[in-house]
């Protein structure tokens, strides 16, 4: 009950201020014209400021036609008072408002009202506001906006990274164009257009793509994603010396906080320069990577990795690593031949076989 009654309360307040002024509209010109006499005595007050010198002439005689325009307005609408039956009709308005506002509300919401029903929570609420908008919808509604407004640079900065993440390298390209064509050239925007080009050709880093990180390097020297790409086009190149040298400057160079100190510590031991391996919390940092670069950098260690299994086959946890990259790639058929390649390599090193076999096994590719 106690609720019902702060409720009224609050309702009627809130309608005795809107009405209130309507009722006492009149009042102001209906007491012997006390707003006319306000403004003659401002005039006053002006003439003696100016007369002690508290003002100067210029901003009494603005001051003085303000306050006079103000006057002759005040004195008309006092020849144009309303008339008191007028009057008395706005304020029996007022009152039957203040009154009928309220109840009618009141009326309403018995029957379509439940105070008593507990509120959804939050969880509850968003599931159902947002269950039928998926990424894809909203990407959708994101491409219909940029096709009549193809101009939106700020439009296509959202999006590309977006299509990059969903796997759309050849759509994430063309956005990183637009980007760079309405918003301008920056070093972070043609390292990504390079990532995208790269990863709409699986993680091979073509002329084209080399091209865009090259250009990023020009506007600025340090920027990491391009660098880090130069040295995986040096290694498809077969270039492993100039690839290493760009990887370990780049590792020098970088943050101790950076998230893509993993893939740089990764495509070095790939290279077996015995750089350390990265943790686990740095590889849990590498899935923050958007999708072009996650999976450019995933093929490239993935081919480095199974051309040095061939040069040196008694590497046990190397060969696992081989097969669990093509599990992830969802490629099991190369998992599978790994193992078979895996264990012709080890031969006769029992030991190798053994942990080699219990890696499958934990693999699910035993057999």
């Amino acid at each position: 009950m106690t609720v019902w009654f702060v409720f009224a309360l609050m309702t009627a307040g809130a309608a005795f201020a809107v009405l209130w002024p309507l009722g006492r509209s009149g009042s102001r010109r209906t007491s012997g014209g006390s707003e006319t006499t306000v403004y003659r005595d401002q005039l006053a007050e002006v003439g003696r400021d100016a007369a002690a010198g508290l003002i100067g002439e210029a901003e009494a005689a603005a001051a003085r036609v303000e306050i006079g325009r103000r006057l002759l307005e005040a004195a008309d609408a006092e020849r144009h008072q309303p008339q008191d039956s007028k009057l008395w009709l706005r304020r029996a308005v007022a009152v039957v408002a203040l009154a009928g506002i309220p109840l009618l509300a009141f009326a309403t919401y018995l029957p379509l009202g439940s105070p008593q029903m507990p509120d959804f929570p939050l969880a509850a609420r968003i599931q159902t506001a947002d269950a039928s908008q998926s990424l894809d919808s909203l990407v959708a509604r994101v491409e219909s906006h940029l096709e009549k407004n193809p101009g939106d640079g700020r439009g296509w900065t959202v999006l590309a990274p977006i299509l990059a993440k969903l796997g759309r390298f050849d759509d994430a390209a063309r956005a990183y164009r637009n980007v760079i064509t309405y918003e301008g050239e920056t070093a972070p925007r043609r390292a990504d257009l390079g990532a995208a080009i790269a990863g709409a050709a699986n993680g091979i880093v073509t002329a084209e793509a080399k091209k865009e990180f090259e250009r990023a390097l020009a506007l600025n020297p340090q920027e990491a994603k391009a660098r880090f790409f130069l040295g995986m086009a040096a290694q498809q190149d077969g270039r492993s010396a100039d690839a290493m040298k760009i990887w370990k400057a780049l590792l020098a160079d970088a943050p101790a906080d950076a998230e893509w100190r993993v893939t740089v510590q990764e495509a070095l031991a790939q290279l077996g320069d015995g750089a350390p391996r990265p943790t686990e919390e740095a590889v849990a940092a590498a899935s923050d990577m958007n999708e072009a670069d996650r999976s450019a950098m995933i093929h490239t260690m993935v081919d480095r990795l199974a051309a040095r299994l061939k040069q040196d086959g008694n590497d046990v946890e190397g060969w696992l690593r081989l097969a669990r990259a093509y599990m992830v790639l969802n490629q099991p058929e190369k998992s599978r031949a790994v193992r078979d390649d895996a264990r012709r390599a080890l031969g006769r090193n029992e030991a190798g076989l053994r942990q080699l076999n219990e890696g499958f096994k934990a693999l699910g590719i035993d057999g």
